[in-house]
């Protein structure tokens, strides 16, 4: 009975964590071809993984006292129509993605998306929801160095100072806002809608010490605190206070950057495979990235590309408009086709369907406009 469990728990790991493990075993190949050396130990930016470190500790302490439900549930109990309430989820989504990480704003509002729409008989909207949220999500991270995963690595590792990033990320985060605000306007009805009400009351002293720590935690990653200060400071605190939220760390995403460093930092001391990737991002970085945000990801795409190329403006366009396209374009994305079809069985070939040709039309349209205005 033991080895069937052992098996079943090890695929399920297996299948929750699918980036990390293709990370592991393509940095084992790797290994093969670049014996380790004292190299190795430049190929990691302790810095951005101790700045998500800590970003995702004390997002997880605020996520256990719901202050983020809490918040969220309030804004939309204002509204009284389906298309006012999905803009509120979404918007809602689009701001924490900005403050809170996409995987992470995904996990916090998605189940408050599925709540509204079902308590509501309004079911019929729960894939274009989540799909609208989804999108929210990678496109609204884009615009602070936080808010995805591949832009505070890019943010550490270019020094790129905090006015030029938010100057690049500006316009097509601004596209992004219009475009899925048309979206939500054109699919949506203004139907009526009732949301119950609930009294929930956030603990006041653990809401002021979270809060302190996640602008510790932000200051950090802005460069006005060494980030070893954060590293000493927010973990103590929380195993005082909150020992769960440190278990509940998205740790096999960190794992995932150190598999990923091992990785680029590797194929970075292959010949071919440097003179070749030189090639092609000298021909269009835009383009390039984009492209293999659909097959990689825009996480390891980052940490990949970034190791032939100084263009770290089209880079970081491109590993952000990246993310929307196909289902593994993003973590975040792959997190939401889990939900959702974890939650509507028999409906995954219609959400597929509907993801695709939305998050093409996205990824084409930010695509044009951006080879549009560099």
């Amino acid at each position: 009975m033991k080895r069937p469990n052992l098996f079943q728990g090890t695929a399920n790991f297996v299948k929750k964590n699918v980036v990390m493990v293709v990370a592991m075993v393509a940095a084992l190949i790797t290994c093969f071809i670049v014996p380790p050396d004292e190299a190795y130990l430049d190929y990691f930016d302790v810095k951005t993984l101790t700045c998500l470190f800590c970003v995702l500790a004390v997002v997880c302490a605020l996520k256990n006292i719901n202050f983020f439900y809490t918040l969220a549930r309030k804004i939309v109990l204002v509204f009284k129509n389906a298309r006012l309430s999905i803009l509120a989820l979404v918007y809602i989504t689009f701001i924490g993605s900005m403050l809170i990480a996409n995987d992470m704003a995904l996990l916090t509002f998605l189940p408050l998306g599925l709540f509204v729409l079902s308590s509501t008989g309004k079911g019929k909207y729960m894939a274009f929801t989540f799909i609208v949220q989804n999108i929210a999500a990678n496109l609204g991270g884009m615009l602070t160095p936080f808010g995805n995963p591949q832009n505070l690595y890019l943010y550490t590792k270019f020094a790129i100072p905090n006015g030029e990033f938010m100057l690049i990320m500006l316009p097509p985060f601004l596209l992004a806002v219009a475009l899925i605000t048309v979206c939500c306007l054109i699919f949506v009805k203004p139907e009526p809608l009732e949301l119950r009400d609930e009294k929930t009351v956030l603990p006041v002293g653990r809401t002021v010490v979270y809060l302190l720590l996640f602008a510790l935690a932000i200051a950090i990653v802005f460069r006005g605190i060494p980030y070893w200060i954060g590293l000493i400071i927010i973990p103590a605190v929380l195993l005082f206070m909150d020992r769960k939220a440190l278990k509940m760390v998205d740790y096999p995403l960190l794992l995932t950057f150190v598999f990923f460093f091992v990785f680029s930092g590797n194929m970075a001391r292959i010949d071919a495979v440097r003179n070749l990737f030189s090639m092609l991002l000298e021909k269009s970085t835009l383009l390039f990235s984009v492209l293999s945000c659909q097959v990689i990801s825009n996480v390891p795409s980052a940490i990949l590309l970034s190791q032939f190329t100084e263009n770290y403006k089209e880079l970081l366009l491109g590993v952000n408009i990246g993310g929307v396209g196909t289902l593994i374009a993003s973590l975040a994305s792959l997190i939401t086709f889990r939900e959702y079809t974890k939650n509507n069985k028999g409906k995954t070939r219609y959400y597929v369907l509907l993801f695709s040709a939305f998050n093409f039309a996205f990824l084409i349209i930010l695509a044009l406009f951006e080879l549009v205005i560099l």
